[in-house]
């Protein structure tokens, strides 16, 4: 099969067209730029020549000397610029012409388009001038149009030029950039179909193209890939009835390799396990083929229950499953995934009056880009066998190391939600000052944590364990509940003291945010004004619009909005023209820079000018020294927080330090 005419003439014509296009626009507005510098140029030269003959002209015209006039006009030195020369009086009546050069014909289309001839006009006047000046005459000089005419013609043929060779090499160059990248390719392609003969049409699988993974034309051939594999399967499936797996609706082996091939070609970090089922094995002979097809269906449709929509479920020998877990990054997600699909198998299954509880080893092998789908495809095959060896209902790591790591993660997140089920975790609160007053004024909430010698402490690692584990969102609300409940007791009572709660990002972007926010402040009748929400900008903030879109709700419900650790992150130097959009009240300073007052001012003083441009209230974090503290208080800052004054305590030790006396004034 021949092309009439081939792909790479059609898009070169395209491309030389579109580019000679925008070489023409380019080539008519640098002209006229030229052209208009020309004109300029000349009219300083004519007026140059005009201011050399003025005084002398001047006076010959005063004294009436018309000859002398001539004479004068007849010294100047065209230089190929000048062509004519008038004197004018006032009442528009020529008194001299002087031609210098022989008009030569200029295209009148030249002429309007351009606005040839150039001419000036210079005013003459009397020696002795009064104070309201009236000019004797006008000295008009005129250009040679000629002349500009062939600088026009010059520059357009020189652009042109320019030009048209730069369109032959962008087109050249378009043109086999386009070639090597997609013409080549296709045109491989299609000599690949072409010359393929009949007997191997059923199934034939094209190689990826080099390059093109993951754009239209890799996805053209996964595509032919796959539909392929269907084809092959069907047919196989419609020819080969013996040797059919009873799951007919899931993909088998040679169609899951294809697809695994096609996810190595990503290189993207993935999990491959297989499920190998003890109980389709050990029935062999025993169940009969109705009963072994259903415990087969019954048994994957359980697995699709488990595994997201991203993953892909096959049926790779009359025993085993294959599970391609795309979005599995980490070990301990793989594994939880496996307890789940163990789980699942292990229920009870009645199958037509015989009662079975099926059993599965789990074998799992983690891709991280350095192997192939054969590769990847027997680590998995020889973890799965490894846990078969160690007895029913395991789940093995190619990766000794890998299972630990998970294990060791599993084992984490167990810990820290069980801390939290048996109350090991606690609030405790740090009182903030008003500068001016000396009072406290408010108090921030800090997450503490029960050691086993039974102090409370906030370990190094904690947050970041937290975070690791996918809990932050859950310890998060579990913080800003304490804290409505505190606001709440203490509202009972008539203490209004605001508190403040850090909000981290996990936290801000959920997508139940909002409504679970909402949801506690109607629950505990939260005044308006009295919950602050730290939102910690070292955390980045990254997409302005849909921050606002989850604090502006928060803020019409009364909450106030902190920026904290202001300057520490990617806001403070990237992202401030998006500062007056966010429904921000108050600005924390970081402790980092209020350790270097009074010495180094440089940085808060900039931070406070901010602030106080966007009208925001203004927090020192770290204060440790009264010399700190005095800087800050003649530099308006509004509350200071730090250990000069307290560190966190208790609800109750707090309550008993500062709130005792607001009680005592609420209760008289």
């Amino acid at each position: 099969m021949r092309v009439s005419r081939s792909l790479t003439i059609k898009q070169m014509a395209m491309v030389a067209g579109v580019t000679m296009v925008f070489a023409f626009v380019f080539c008519a507005i640098l002209l006229f730029h030229f052209v208009q510098q020309n004109r300029f140029t000349t009219a300083t030269q004519l007026e140059s020549v005009a201011r050399a003959v003025r005084e002398p002209l001047s006076a010959a015209i005063l004294k009436g000397d018309i000859p002398e006039a001539e004479t004068i006009l007849g010294r100047i030195q065209p230089a190929g610029i000048v062509s004519r020369a008038d004197v004018v009086l006032p009442n528009q009546f020529q008194a001299l012409r002087m031609r210098f050069i022989e008009e030569r014909p200029v295209p009148v289309m030249i002429t309007r388009l351009f606005e040839l001839p150039v001419q000036i006009s210079l005013p003459i006047y009397s020696l002795e001038r009064p104070a309201n000046p009236q000019p004797l005459a006008y000295l008009v000089l005129q250009s040679d149009s000629y002349r500009t005419y062939k600088f026009v013609m010059s520059a357009f043929a020189t652009l042109v030029t320019a030009y048209l060779l730069l369109v032959l090499m962008l087109t050249v160059a378009i043109t086999w950039c386009i070639n090597r990248l997609i013409v080549r390719p296709l045109r491989a392609l299609a000599r690949e179909l072409n010359d393929l003969p009949p007997d191997e049409r059923v199934g034939h699988q094209l190689p990826l193209p080099r390059l093109h993974h993951d754009d239209e034309i890799g996805m053209l051939v996964r595509s032919y890939n796959r539909n392929q594999q269907i084809i092959l399967r069907q047919h196989t499936e419609l020819c080969s009835h013996s040797t059919r797996f009873p799951v007919s609706d899931l993909p088998n082996k040679a169609f899951f390799l294809a697809l695994l091939e096609q996810t190595v070609a990503h290189k993207k970090t993935t999990a491959l396990m297989i499920v190998a089922c003890e109980t389709l094995q050990d029935t062999a002979g025993v169940l009969q083929e109705s009963q072994r097809e259903m415990l087969l269906l019954t048994l994957a449709e359980k697995l699709k229950s488990v595994i997201s929509p991203r993953m892909v479920l096959a049926q790779v020998s009359a025993y085993d499953f294959a599970i391609l877990a795309h979005g599995v990054k980490e070990p301990w997600h793989a594994i939880t995934l496996g307890q789940q699909v163990l789980t699942i198998i292990n229920e009870r299954l009645p199958l037509q009056g015989i009662q079975l509880r099926p059993s599965a080893s789990i074998g799992i092998a983690m891709f991280h880009g350095e192997l192939n789908a054969e590769q990847l495809y027997r680590r998995a095959v020889s973890a799965a066998f490894t846990a078969r060896r160690k007895g029913k209902n395991q789940i093995e790591f190619f990766d000794p190391a890998q299972m630990e790591k998970a294990q060791q993660r599993l084992t984490e997140e167990s810990d820290i939600l069980s801390a939290l089920d048996n109350q090991q975790f606690a609030v405790w609160l740090q009182p903030q000052n008003d500068i001016a007053s000396g009072k406290v004024c408010s108090a921030e909430v800090l997450l503490r944590q029960r050691q086993p010698d039974g102090s409370w402490e906030l370990p190094v690692d904690l947050i970041e364990r937290i975070e690791a584990c996918g809990l932050m969102v859950t310890v998060g609300y579990w913080v800003l509940e304490e804290a409505c409940r505190q606001l709440a007791a203490w509202q009972s009572r008539g203490i209004m003291l605001p508190l403040s709660v850090n909000l981290s990002a996990l936290q801000l972007l959920h997508h139940d945010m909002v409504a679970d926010m909402l949801e506690l402040l109607s629950r505990y009748r939260i005044a308006p004004g009295t919950l602050v929400l730290e939102v910690t900008e070292s955390r980045r903030i990254d997409d302005p619009k849909a921050a606002v879109a989850i604090l502006r709700p928060l803020r019409n419900a009364g909450v106030q909005i902190a920026l904290d650790d202001f300057g520490m992150g990617y806001a403070g130097l990237r992202q401030l023209q998006h500062m007056k959009s966010l429904p921000v009240d108050i600005l924390k300073i970081d402790k980092i820079f209020v350790d270097s007052l009074p010495d180094d001012t440089s940085m808060v003083s900039a931070i406070i000018q901010l602030a106080r441009s966007l009208n925001l209230s203004i927090v020192a974090e770290g204060v440790e020294n009264n010399a700190q503290l005095e800087w800050l208080k003649s530099a308006g800052v509004d509350i200071a927080q730090g250990f000069l004054f307290d560190r966190a305590v208790p609800p109750d030790v707090f309550e008993q330090k500062y709130l005792s006396m607001q009680t005592d004034d609420v209760s008289a």
